[in-house]
């Protein structure tokens, strides 16, 4: 059974910087890709970015040049630094493994608070 834990979120100023880790552990086949995403209450769940075992990355325009996402060499760990940290950036992220048959296995998502 695969799963994904995730940590790193939590409470911080304006401005300010966060770095989200996310595991995972018992996969039968190899991941190909890695992404995490944000859901704010009221909002719709949205891509934050993505990464391939290439190491080609996605970030949605929100986060350009602020948040890098990054893996591990096996596959199994994905990172989301998030620097310039501001209220809109305020919910809860999860991440997701997808592997080559195409299933998708997501975390339980930590909660990223951007307030003074």
């Amino acid at each position: 059974q695969v799963q994904i834990v995730e940590s790193g979120g939590g409470l911080v100023q304006p401005g300010g910087s966060l770095r989200l880790s996310c595991s995972a552990s018992g996969n039968r086949l190899p991941f190909y890709a890695m992404a995490w995403y944000r859901q704010a209450p009221g909002k719709e769940r949205e891509l934050v970015a993505n990464i391939t075992i290439t190491r080609d990355t996605n970030h949605a325009d929100s986060v350009k040049g602020r948040f890098t996402i990054s893996r591990d060499k096996a596959n199994r760990a994905v990172y989301l630094q998030m620097n310039s940290l501001n209220s809109e950036d305020t919910a809860i992220y999860l991440c997701s493994f997808r592997d080559r048959m195409g299933q998708t296995f997501w975390g339980q998502g930590t909660q990223v608070t951007v307030s003074s």
